[in-house]
């Protein structure tokens, strides 16, 4: 008796490991990676004094360079509290009401913005959100103001988190000439308006969340042919 040979067909695993490389591939280049704003610290003990914090933005934006970079002290640092240490050429530190501002000539194209500032003295607290608010030359911003709750993931466009441990032995707060109680708040749009309503990416495009329900829903699509391909094996067998 002659056997017939069937054509053969791609094995499940296979089809699997395609699949997820494919959708793999769609999540990468759906949402691509964005530009961050970091901050660190000389002194990271909750009550040290004189303490300095440096902070980099790097630089995302392809035909302009840095000329502002806007921060939102969070509550326990006035803007009387923080005084300039060092900054790129030419660049002034501004007071706002509830911060303060970095800025001057435009930084060279690709360029990160780096300055540092130094602190009267760190609040006792656990974590500190600096938000910030990066311009570039020709009006271009970027919004580093989300904040996600203790536990819970980290959010788009994060602000600059600084941990803070324990304060050493004898740490007392001091008082401050500009500690007045006020409200946390979003770090402002460039014309001084909340940016509370801004879209979920840097550049106020909501693509990078777009592409990510899409590679999503490509898994999902994916896994189901891949348990349709064993079923049909399976009653061929």
């Amino acid at each position: 008796m002659n056997a017939h040979h069937l054509p053969s067909r791609p094995r499940p695993r296979r089809i699997g490991a395609l699949a997820f490389a494919t959708s793999a591939l769609v999540l990468t280049t759906a949402a691509p990676a964005l530009a961050h704003t970091e901050v660190s610290t000389s002194d990271s003990r909750a009550l040290a004094k004189n303490v300095t914090l440096t902070f980099e933005s790097e630089a995302e934006a392809e035909k302009a360079g840095f000329t502002e970079i806007r921060t939102v002290l969070p509550k326990g640092i006035g803007p009387g509290d923080v005084e300039l240490k060092q900054a790129p050429k030419g660049w002034k530190l501004k007071r706002t009401d509830d911060g303060h501002t970095v800025g001057g000539p435009a930084l060279a194209l690709g360029e990160n913005a780096e300055h540092s500032v130094v602190v009267r003295q760190l609040p006792d607290a656990t974590s500190l959100a600096f938000k910030t608010v990066d311009t570039y030359e020709g009006g271009k911003v970027s919004r580093w103001i989300k904040v996600a709750p203790e536990g819970e993931p980290k959010p788009e466009n994060p602000a600059p988190l600084l941990r803070v441990e324990s304060a050493a032995a004898g740490g007392a707060p001091t008082a401050s000439p500009s500690a007045s109680p006020r409200p946390e708040s979003e770090a402002p749009d460039s014309d001084g308006k909340s940016p509370s309503k801004a879209a979920t990416s840097d550049d106020g495009s909501p693509w990078p969340a777009v592409g990510v329900i899409i590679g999503v829903c490509l898994v999902a699509l994916a896994g189901g042919f891949v348990l349709f391909q064993q079923r049909r094996g399976s009653g061929t067998e």
